[in-house]
């Protein structure tokens, strides 16, 4: 007779209204989130929770500022990551990427408008920055038919309206992602069309101390995941019917309960499937004696990716030199890499920095030396010399970047790939990596 419901409803019982990282204390809530499983491991651990009402303040402020900056009168996002860095509201979002129906106005005045499904304009309305909810933003013809010029102008003249009651005779709009008859009607409006995908990105690359400390969080779910996966791969690969597939499902299920979104990735691959790297997971049957590659891509917990690579040996027996030769030369590469990373070195100081592959794996290689990770991969990317083009990424590193470093270690017309990459943040003094999983002993030759 004393256990009431809004007690038992909570995820957790034993603390107030709110979390730790200050939402509802609520398992009905709106918003996404972790997991008690992924609460009760990052406690364990010793990990910080983000606020996360402070990194959404710090996200909108630092969009906007960039709006003003640049004399916009406004930024208009179709992009479903760029819309949950505005306004940190999830709605189908893989759907959504291949079928636009959402869009956030964020105005230079910091006014912020989302165009939802008709039927869930409540998805975004525990974020105070969010000042209005409105829909009607789908103009892809699936949704629209032979009649998607109206419905784009329609929109557009909202879009329009909202610029001159909160940017005045201002026209300039950046658009990051939209469709050909929305664009044509935008400019329909008077409004002039500028590139927002630079907007965005630039802005997003700097991270906020909330959003490193939900990175934290992120990544350790993701190498707890990892950790699940090479389990399962030791203790059922032996038994010899364990599919690249079984393998790959144990990181989804393992990211899915831990409150994480989604994979953007089907990078594994078993023995000879690794080479060339890039084929995807499939129905091969794992063998005894080979390698087993992967890279994560993974968006987690928070919406946050993990983009980390690792290579494992299973089998009983010692892998061959020319296996520990690739997997000591691919960690030597990221490990030397890694240490040009701190504030101020240029992106094209990275690229003549870089540490030079053998001979025999430079046809291979991956595609880039590093790449900004954030809600997903993110700009800036460095290139490796022969691929580098002047004037593309003439950029310094500053702190509160975050950098997959990479390696792909393949030679060609081998039977074998070592994929590796570390996830690194930009300090205000050098560099820390945030990647803590260990690399494969057997294959580093240490046993």
């Amino acid at each position: 007779m004393n256990t009431h419901f809004r007690d038992t409803r909570k995820i957790d019982p034993t603390r107030g209204a709110l979390l730790g990282d200050n939402t509802p204390n609520d398992a009905d809530r709106i918003e996404i989130g972790p997991t008690p499983l992924a609460y009760g491991e990052w406690a364990e651990a010793g990990l910080i929770l983000p606020d996360l009402q402070e990194m959404r303040r710090y996200r909108w402020d630092r969009l906007t500022r960039h709006i003003v900056e640049r004399d916009l009168a406004g930024v208009l996002l179709f992009d479903p990551l760029n819309i949950r860095y505005a306004t940190d509201s999830t709605n189908m979002q893989l759907w959504n990427m291949h079928n636009p129906f959402r869009a956030v106005l964020l105005c230079a005045d910091g006014y912020m408008v989302i165009w939802d499904y008709k039927n869930a304009p409540f998805l975004s309305t525990f974020n105070p920055l969010v000042r209005e909810q409105r829909s009607g933003a789908s103009m892809f013809y699936f949704s629209c038919g032979d009649k998607v010029m109206q419905d784009a102008g329609t929109f557009a003249h909202e879009v329009a309206e909202l610029l001159r009651e909160h940017a005045g005779d201002n026209r300039r709009l950046a658009v990051d992602k939209i469709m050909l008859h929305g664009a044509r009607a935008l400019e329909a409006c008077g409004l002039e069309l500028h590139e927002g995908e630079e907007v965005t990105e630039k802005a997003r690359a700097i991270k906020g101390k909330d959003e490193i400390l939900a990175m934290r969080c992120a990544i350790h779910a993701c190498e707890t995941a990892c950790s699940e996966m090479e389990r399962f791969m030791h203790e059922n690969v032996p038994l010899g019917n364990v599919s690249e597939d079984d393998i790959w499902a144990v990181l989804h299920a393992e990211n899915i309960r831990r409150g994480g979104e989604w994979i953007e990735t089907r990078l594994l691959a078993s023995g000879p499937r690794s080479n060339p790297w890039f084929q995807e997971s499939g129905g091969r049957i794992v063998q005894m004696n080979e390698i087993v590659a992967f890279d994560t891509d993974l968006v987690g917990s928070y919406g946050i990716c993990t983009d980390i690579s690792r290579t494992w040996w299973v089998g009983d027996a010692a892998p061959r030199p020319d296996m520990i030769y690739a997997m000591q030369h691919a960690h030597e590469h990221i490990m030397t890499n890694m240490q040009m990373l701190k504030p101020g070195v240029t992106i094209p100081k990275l690229t003549a920095g870089t540490h030079v592959l053998d001979d025999q794996f430079q046809a291979q290689k991956y595609g880039c030396l590093m790449h900004g990770v954030g809600l997903c991969d993110e700009w800036p990317l460095v290139a490796y010399p022969d691929k580098a083009v002047p004037g593309a990424f003439d950029y310094p590193l500053e702190p509160g970047m975050v950098l997959c470093v990479e390696a792909l270690v393949s030679p060609e017309g081998g039977d074998f790939s070592i994929k590796l990459e570390d996830q690194v943040l930009i300090t205000e003094t050098g560099h820390e990596n945030l990647t803590r999983y260990p690399f494969d002993a057997r294959l580093m030759g240490r046993v």
